[in-house]
Protein backbone atom coordinates (compact mmCIF):
# COMPACT_ATOMS: atom_id res chain seq x y z
CA UNK A 1 0.00 0.00 0.00
CA UNK A 2 1.30 2.93 -0.87
CA UNK A 3 1.81 6.33 1.68
CA UNK A 4 -0.54 8.88 0.26
CA UNK A 5 0.12 11.33 3.54
CA UNK A 6 4.27 12.67 2.19
CA UNK A 7 2.22 13.58 -1.09
CA UNK A 8 -0.80 15.79 0.93
CA UNK A 9 -0.74 19.24 2.41
CA UNK A 10 -3.50 20.78 4.75
CA UNK A 11 -3.98 24.22 3.86
CA UNK A 12 -4.96 26.14 6.79
CA UNK A 13 -7.01 29.37 5.03
CA UNK A 14 -7.45 32.91 6.93
CA UNK A 15 -7.20 31.60 10.62
CA UNK A 16 -6.55 35.20 11.68
CA UNK A 17 -7.41 37.56 14.36
CA UNK A 18 -9.43 40.08 12.17
CA UNK A 19 -11.77 37.45 10.74
CA UNK A 20 -12.52 35.29 13.65
CA UNK A 21 -12.00 37.35 17.22
CA UNK A 22 -15.41 38.45 18.17
CA UNK A 23 -14.83 41.60 19.09
CA UNK A 24 -13.16 42.73 15.41
CA UNK A 25 -15.49 44.58 13.02
CA UNK A 26 -15.33 42.31 10.10
CA UNK A 27 -15.03 38.86 12.08
CA UNK A 28 -17.00 35.93 10.92
CA UNK A 29 -20.07 34.97 13.40
CA UNK A 30 -19.37 31.85 14.77
CA UNK A 31 -16.11 30.73 13.20
CA UNK A 32 -14.35 30.63 16.38
CA UNK A 33 -16.58 27.15 17.07
CA UNK A 34 -14.35 25.85 14.24
CA UNK A 35 -10.89 26.71 15.83
CA UNK A 36 -10.68 23.35 18.59
CA UNK A 37 -10.75 21.56 14.89
CA UNK A 38 -8.19 23.31 13.35
CA UNK A 39 -6.24 22.50 15.78
CA UNK A 40 -6.35 18.94 16.05
CA UNK A 41 -6.32 18.74 12.36
CA UNK A 42 -2.68 20.64 12.39
CA UNK A 43 -1.71 18.09 15.16
CA UNK A 44 -2.50 15.07 13.30
CA UNK A 45 -0.84 16.67 9.80
CA UNK A 46 2.30 17.44 11.92
CA UNK A 47 2.00 14.01 13.35
CA UNK A 48 1.72 11.93 9.95
CA UNK A 49 4.50 14.18 8.16
CA UNK A 50 1.95 16.16 6.15
CA UNK A 51 3.16 19.54 5.21
CA UNK A 52 0.75 22.39 6.89
CA UNK A 53 0.89 25.42 4.84
CA UNK A 54 -0.55 28.78 6.54
CA UNK A 55 -2.40 30.56 3.98
CA UNK A 56 -3.30 33.75 5.16
CA UNK A 57 -4.07 37.51 3.80
CA UNK A 58 -1.56 40.92 4.43
CA UNK A 59 -2.58 43.56 2.86
CA UNK A 60 -1.32 46.72 2.51
CA UNK A 61 -2.61 49.93 4.50
CA UNK A 62 -4.14 51.10 1.73
CA UNK A 63 -6.32 48.43 -0.12
CA UNK A 64 -3.79 48.59 -3.11
CA UNK A 65 -4.09 44.68 -3.12
CA UNK A 66 -7.66 44.12 -1.85
CA UNK A 67 -10.44 43.45 -4.36
CA UNK A 68 -11.99 46.23 -5.37
CA UNK A 69 -15.54 45.59 -3.38
CA UNK A 70 -13.40 45.44 -0.06
CA UNK A 71 -11.24 48.65 -0.72
CA UNK A 72 -13.72 51.29 1.24
CA UNK A 73 -12.25 49.13 4.33
CA UNK A 74 -8.91 50.60 3.96
CA UNK A 75 -6.84 54.26 4.02
CA UNK A 76 -5.66 56.41 6.52
CA UNK A 77 -7.98 56.25 9.30
CA UNK A 78 -9.79 53.12 8.32
CA UNK A 79 -10.03 49.50 9.32
CA UNK A 80 -8.07 48.01 7.42
CA UNK A 81 -8.56 44.74 8.10
CA UNK A 82 -5.50 41.95 7.96
CA UNK A 83 -2.56 44.97 6.69
CA UNK A 84 0.63 43.38 7.12
CA UNK A 85 2.15 43.20 10.47
CA UNK A 86 -1.00 44.27 12.61
CA UNK A 87 -2.30 42.66 15.18
CA UNK A 88 -5.01 41.32 13.20
CA UNK A 89 -3.25 39.85 10.65
CA UNK A 90 -1.88 37.72 13.35
CA UNK A 91 -3.11 33.96 13.60
CA UNK A 92 -5.59 33.54 16.42
CA UNK A 93 -4.39 31.91 19.52
CA UNK A 94 -3.68 28.18 19.83
CA UNK A 95 -2.56 28.19 16.30
CA UNK A 96 1.52 28.76 15.55
CA UNK A 97 3.57 28.15 12.33
CA UNK A 98 6.39 25.63 13.64
CA UNK A 99 9.37 24.60 11.83
CA UNK A 100 8.68 22.99 9.28
CA UNK A 101 5.31 24.66 8.33
CA UNK A 102 5.01 26.77 5.21
CA UNK A 103 3.49 30.36 5.33
CA UNK A 104 1.62 31.43 2.23
CA UNK A 105 0.41 34.95 1.57
CA UNK A 106 -2.46 35.72 -0.50
CA UNK A 107 -4.92 38.61 -1.73
CA UNK A 108 -7.75 37.36 -3.35
CA UNK A 109 -10.21 34.22 -2.30
CA UNK A 110 -8.11 31.27 -3.62
CA UNK A 111 -4.43 30.30 -2.08
CA UNK A 112 -3.81 29.39 -5.52
CA UNK A 113 -4.70 32.77 -7.52
CA UNK A 114 -1.49 35.02 -8.11
CA UNK A 115 0.54 33.09 -5.48
CA UNK A 116 3.51 30.31 -6.05
CA UNK A 117 1.44 27.93 -4.59
CA UNK A 118 0.95 25.54 -7.24
CA UNK A 119 4.69 25.40 -7.77
CA UNK A 120 5.27 25.15 -4.22
CA UNK A 121 3.05 22.30 -3.69
CA UNK A 122 4.68 20.53 -7.00
CA UNK A 123 7.33 20.91 -6.06
CA UNK A 124 6.98 19.04 -3.02
CA UNK A 125 5.38 16.36 -4.76
CA UNK A 126 1.93 17.30 -3.53
CA UNK A 127 -0.84 15.89 -5.34
CA UNK A 128 -3.58 15.85 -2.85
CA UNK A 129 -4.96 18.55 -0.83
CA UNK A 130 -6.75 19.22 2.47
CA UNK A 131 -8.33 22.64 2.93
CA UNK A 132 -9.33 23.77 6.22
CA UNK A 133 -10.12 27.74 7.74
CA UNK A 134 -12.82 30.36 6.55
CA UNK A 135 -14.80 31.21 4.63
CA UNK A 136 -16.58 28.54 3.15
CA UNK A 137 -18.00 30.45 0.26
CA UNK A 138 -15.38 32.66 -0.42
CA UNK A 139 -11.72 31.53 0.24
CA UNK A 140 -12.69 27.96 1.03
CA UNK A 141 -14.30 26.83 -2.15
CA UNK A 142 -12.35 28.98 -4.19
CA UNK A 143 -8.92 27.20 -3.02
CA UNK A 144 -10.58 23.76 -3.56
CA UNK A 145 -12.35 24.19 -7.04
CA UNK A 146 -8.89 26.02 -8.24
CA UNK A 147 -7.28 22.28 -6.56
CA UNK A 148 -9.78 20.54 -9.23
CA UNK A 149 -9.56 22.47 -11.73
CA UNK A 150 -5.59 21.91 -11.06
CA UNK A 151 -5.91 18.01 -11.36
CA UNK A 152 -5.14 17.45 -7.96
CA UNK A 153 -5.71 13.85 -7.23
CA UNK A 154 -7.61 14.61 -4.19
CA UNK A 155 -9.12 17.61 -2.78
CA UNK A 156 -10.48 17.24 0.81
CA UNK A 157 -12.53 19.93 2.57
CA UNK A 158 -12.97 19.29 6.48
CA UNK A 159 -16.79 19.66 6.99
CA UNK A 160 -16.11 20.80 10.53
CA UNK A 161 -12.95 22.81 10.70
CA UNK A 162 -14.12 25.18 8.14
CA UNK A 163 -17.25 27.57 8.40
CA UNK A 164 -19.38 30.23 7.06
CA UNK A 165 -21.52 33.00 7.85
CA UNK A 166 -24.38 31.37 8.44
CA UNK A 167 -24.84 27.03 8.78
CA UNK A 168 -27.00 27.25 5.28
CA UNK A 169 -24.41 28.64 3.72
CA UNK A 170 -21.83 26.40 4.77
CA UNK A 171 -23.81 23.28 3.67
CA UNK A 172 -25.21 24.64 0.66
CA UNK A 173 -21.48 25.15 -0.41
CA UNK A 174 -20.04 21.71 1.13
CA UNK A 175 -22.30 20.62 -1.38
CA UNK A 176 -21.31 22.49 -4.40
CA UNK A 177 -17.81 21.03 -3.72
CA UNK A 178 -18.95 17.81 -2.91
CA UNK A 179 -20.56 17.96 -6.54
CA UNK A 180 -17.11 18.25 -8.55
CA UNK A 181 -15.49 15.44 -7.01
CA UNK A 182 -14.29 17.08 -3.30
CA UNK A 183 -14.10 14.79 -0.61
CA UNK A 184 -16.15 16.26 2.22
CA UNK A 185 -15.61 14.31 5.77
CA UNK A 186 -15.88 15.20 9.80
CA UNK A 187 -12.59 16.11 11.05
CA UNK A 188 -12.90 12.37 12.83
CA UNK A 189 -13.40 10.70 9.64
CA UNK A 190 -10.68 12.28 8.29
CA UNK A 191 -8.67 11.58 11.42
CA UNK A 192 -9.71 8.04 11.30
CA UNK A 193 -8.97 7.67 7.89
CA UNK A 194 -5.17 8.21 8.28
CA UNK A 195 -4.75 6.26 11.30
Amino acid sequence: MVDTRKHTALLVVDMQKDFLDEDRPISLEGGKAIIPSVIKAVEVARELGILVVWVVREHDPLGRDVEVFRRNFYGPGKLSPATKGSEGAELVDGLVIKEGDYKLVKTRFSAFFATHLHSLLQSNGINSVVVVGVQTPNCIRQTAFDAVSLDYQSVTVIVDATAAATPDIHLANILDMKNVGVATPTLQEWCQSNA
